[in-house]
């Protein structure tokens, strides 16, 4: 049965502000679906606790107040939340969405980390915690699961606040004092007495990076109860037990992080934040060993433990042991004896006189041994008898899966996602995986193939390019920026792209932008000196118009560029460059001499700036009077140039 497609919630409208999208996960105490923000046009995620928190007004309150403090908690780690609300008995919280994937996924698919990259994925984790523990809060529920990956190497902290306001639900407990949290990362003192500060966060983070270098968690049992019974009498291993090479301060690190005394541990998230970064720092530079760094990360305090003062009459219901270890985390809830400070004892060697109050200790010592036995001797109901494996349905139909189960009492829930190999319709991988163990009445989640994952390139062209890449962003496509000059488009924007509108691209396919740099500015050259036919033939070639502009000199030739406007600088296409051309000497009115003696016609010629050239007229008589002249009265001639005159 497809549960996903059947949930009532999907394509809800909750508080008439969140449109309901497919379910993302599952847990205990809530599911999360992917939704839209209607009235913002965002992508948010929404988490929706499971039926029946509403009805508990103290919870509701609490829940509320808590998801206030969580929204005052803005930090690039921590996964922010935007809105709380209460839609008819359906409590949610509208927090910010994180496409990727979580550290538990990371891990399943990895197993051990290098130190240097479990380091590198623990630090923004410290950070975040960092910024919480500074604004008075704690988490209380760190663990993989609620540790984000995006696909661009983001790290995001999510649930802040959640497990703080479960505490009080009736949901939970009908009693106060119960411990909400996920059993492989409890410290002892929540186990012991439920009490939790930044130490607690502290101790979890440490569990978390022993299981990113080994890849398990340091305790594990047959059942919740067993392991919590190990967070407070067990020392967490040194990681270098599980895989050889880690340096012995990096195993002081995670001792320091877990020590069983909460005193030992360090103070808060910013204190280890900067030893982590201590660490990391000598672990990239490939140091082997560390003596004075080990030293100051040894734990400084014994470790203590706190037992019971009186040996209850009887075990309470929340601690009876609950499921066996089945390959997911467990909720461990708990009514925890609290004890004061001066109860609290070291463990020492033996005496032959028998201390006084040792008989209580003995007695409270043979109460825990009573719970691991009978947890022991539940084992078999809780370990195998419920339990079965999960059958291999990868590449199958949902109907062929669930003909598959037909004839069990499993349950089929699923979701989709893409795949590059498997085609449409078909099951990718399911949680369990094949040969996992699950409770026979128990869910496998199928993770059904949408195909390949494919997104339409949108029209980017005529957008400025911050536009542009938003677009792109929004298709799941990375966009690339080239400048190119153009003469059409104006700056900033988009000329063209590499895949045209509707292609079908890959997830983060580059797709490269031509984005215009405006007009292509020209360099202009002087031309002054140079013959205007060749320098308007440069100036054509370069884009450029070029005017002419005659103007007379009697010093540059005819034809000759005497100057430019402009004559330097940068021009662009099309723009005029006006080129002053001389025209030559100027034109001056030649005298009339006809009739004149020869030397006062060649006086007068020569005032006016001409040269004169003297001829016999045909029939020279020798009266040397001019008898006509060339250039003739009334015309004008270049200064400087010839005039002839005829005598006869």
């Amino acid at each position: 049965m497809d549960t996903t497609a059947a949930d009532p919630l999907v394509g809800a409208l909750l508080d008439g502000r969140y449109r309901v999208g497919p379910r993302v996960a599952r847990g205990g105490m809530a599911t999360v679906y992917e939704a839209t923000d209607i009235r913002l046009d965002r992508q948010v995620a929404v988490k929706v606790l499971h039926a029946g928190y509403a009805e508990d007004p103290d919870f509701v309150t609490r829940f509320q107040r808590e998801a206030r403090s969580a929204a005052r908690l803005a930090h690039p780690n921590a996964v922010s939340v935007f809105d709380q609300g209460n839609d008819n008995g359906t409590l949610f919280l509208a927090m910010e969405y994180v496409p990727g994937y979580t550290l538990r996924d990371l891990m399943r698919e990895q197993g051990a980390l290098t130190g240097s990259r479990a380091l590198a994925l623990l630090e923004p984790v410290l950070s975040a915690l960092s910024a919480a523990h500074a604004a008075g809060f704690v988490h209380r529920d760190v663990k993989p699961e609620n540790v984000l990956l995006t696909d661009d190497g983001r790290v995001k902290v999510a649930d802040f606040g959640l497990a703080r306001a479960l505490e009080t639900s009736n949901q939970t407990t009908a009693t106060s004092g119960v411990l909400i949290g996920t059993v492989s990362y409890l410290a002892p003192e929540m186990v012991v007495d439920g009490s939790a500060d930044t130490r607690s966060d502290v101790y979890a983070s440490g569990v978390l990076l022993y299981e990113m270098l080994t890849g398990r968690k340091p305790h594990q049992g047959d059942s919740p109860i067993q392991v919590a019974y190990k967070h407070v009498h067990e020392d967490v291993p040194p990681p270098s037990l599980a895989v050889a090479g880690i340096p012995p301060y990096l195993d002081a690190l995670v001792a320091r992080a877990t020590s069983r005394q909460r005193e030992s541990r360090f103070a808060d998230a910013n204190v280890m934040l900067r030893q982590v970064r201590r660490v990391r720092h000598a672990l990239d530079h490939g140091v082997a060993d560390d003596p004075e760094l080990t030293a100051d990360l040894a734990p400084m305090a014994p470790i203590m433990l706190t037992v019971p003062d009186e040996i209850p009459d009887e075990i309470p219901a929340e601690a009876a042991p609950l499921e066996g270890d089945d390959g997911r985390e467990h909720t461990l809830q708990v009514t925890p004896q609290r004890q004061p400070a001066e109860q609290q004892y070291a463990e020492s060697p033996p005496t032959h006189e028998r201390p006084r109050g040792s008989r209580r200790g003995l007695a409270a010592f043979l109460v825990v041994l009573l719970l691991a036995a009978a947890a022991a001797a539940g084992g078999w109901y809780y370990g195998v008898g419920r339990f079965t494996e999960a059958p291999d349905l990868r590449n199958l139909t949902l109907a062929q899966a669930e003909e598959e189960l037909s004839g069990t009492d499993l349950e089929l829930a699923s979701s989709r996602g893409f795949s590059e190999n498997v085609p449409v319709g078909r099951i990718i991988s399911t949680d369990p995986e094949a040969g996992g163990r699950l409770l026979k009445s128990g869910t496998i989640d199928a993770l059904v193939s949408k195909g390949k994952e494919r997104y339409e390139m949108p029209e980017v062209e005529g957008l400025t390019e911050r536009d542009a890449l938003e677009a792109l962003g929004n298709n799941h496509l990375d966009g690339t920026v080239t400048e190119k000059y153009s003469d059409s488009v104006d700056e900033g924007v988009v000329i063209r792209a590499s895949a045209d509108p509707g292609d079908r691209l890959k997830r983060d396919a580059k797709v490269e932008l031509f984005v215009s740099k405006g007009r292509q500015p020209i360099e202009v050259k002087d031309f002054t000196g140079a013959v205007f036919k060749d320098a308007a033939k440069e100036l054509k070639a370069a884009k450029l118009k070029p005017v002419a502009k005659d103007e007379f000199s009697e010093t540059v030739a005819k034809g000759v560029v005497i100057s430019q406007d402009p004559k330097d600088g940068t021009l662009f296409k099309g723009d005029e460059v006006t080129l002053v051309v001389s025209a030559g000497p100027p034109l001056v009115d030649v005298p009339a001499v006809f009739g004149k003696p020869e030397a006062e016609a060649t006086k007068a010629l020569t005032d006016a700036g001409f040269q004169v050239d003297v001829q016999h007229a045909p029939g020279y008589v020798g009266f040397n009077l001019v008898a006509s002249q060339e250039p003739g009265v009334g015309s004008k001639a270049p200064k400087g140039s010839k005039v002839t005159i005829y005598l006869y």
